[in-house]
């Protein structure tokens, strides 16, 4: 536990917790929506904000929190709008924002595209003090969010027609979602990296996944399993000086393969179970054609069925 006596160190292990936590409590609902990749666009987005932070000698922490708060509002409307060409915005969209990343640093003074390394693949020894604050900020704010607002959220994941029909403001809610997992983004990107952040917010609820179908545990699970990869590839990444980003998200992959093994026999268990729970099949006779006719046929020949039998019968 030597690791923790360095200053750098407590700031990473910090920030990974904070990491750990906010990745999966948005990824849920993006996984929900099918919207898997979304972080992985905000990503590319976000790498023009980190260029103007260097070019403006401002936070890139923070620009890059903005560029990619707008690039997600800029995402959804092209979602409602660009019905028959939505998928080339996007990609101008994502590619545009990488390419004016690279392009910014490249201007600022004394930038180069080293510059950029920490932030695409994540860097313990570059998170300082200021990212810190920042991502604690933003964090706070991912968290309150998807539990504040979670059966909200999770609604309008489920079914947006219902829930407009329930009077939910479901564009609002769309927009809220976008700019949550824009900021979730922006504050994973010193731990994990721009490039990266998006197998955190899929793998670990896909993990979850595998073990139950319930919103509340998947959550849960997924939370729990992304702090454990955050924190245990920030220190397997110190003691052999391998990139923090990658180490995580290897071992929220293998997470994902051994809660896959261990789910098949448990899901195996549990539908012998219930079809032993709903007795032998075979007692179930589909009456033909003639004895349908007669309801009393029907009732004496499936007893558990009278309903059904009933209604054929009618």
């Amino acid at each position: 536990m030597e690791f923790l006596n360095y200053a750098f160190m407590q700031r990473a292990l910090l920030a990974a917790v904070l990491v750990g936590v906010t990745a999966p409590a948005i990824g849920v609902y993006l996984v929900q929506r099918r919207q898997a990749l979304m972080g992985d666009g905000i990503g590319h987005v976000a790498m023009t904000g980190v260029g103007l932070g260097f070019l403006l000698s401002w936070s890139p922490v923070w620009m890059a929190t903005l560029v990619s708060v707008l690039g997600a509002v800029l995402m959804e409307l092209i979602r409602w709008y660009g019905r028959t060409r939505g998928d080339i915005a996007l990609a101008m969209l994502f590619y545009g924002g990488m390419a004016g990343g690279v392009m910014l640093i490249n201007l600022a003074p004394g930038g180069t595209n080293a510059n950029l390394m920490s932030f695409l693949f994540g860097s313990l020894s570059t998170v300082s003090q200021e990212d810190i604050t920042a991502i604690c900020v933003l964090a706070a704010f991912v968290i309150v969010m998807t539990l504040a607002l979670r059966r909200q959220l999770f609604a309008v994941s489920q079914d947006e027609e219902f829930a407009r029909v329930t009077g939910l403001p479901v564009r609002a809610l769309n927009l809220l979602t976008a700019v949550t997992a824009a900021v979730t983004v922006t504050v994973a990107m010193r731990v994990v990296g721009l490039l990266l952040v998006s197998a955190l917010m899929v793998v670990p609820v896909a993990a979850a996944q595998q073990l139950t179908r319930s919103f509340a545990a998947t959550f849960a699970i997924a939370v729990a399993i992304g702090v454990t990869v955050t924190i245990g590839g920030t220190v397997t990444s110190y003691y052999r000086d391998v990139p923090p980003g990658a180490t995580i998200v290897l071992l929220a992959i293998a997470a994902f393969m051994l809660l896959t093994a261990l789910a098949t026999p448990l899901a195996r268990r549990r539908a012998k179970a219930a079809v032993t729970a709903s007795g032998d099949p075979a007692e179930c006779v589909i009456p033909v054609a003639g004895e349908a006719a007669g309801a009393g046929v029907a009732r004496d020949t499936v007893p558990a069925s009278r309903g059904s039998a009933e209604g054929s019968a009618g």
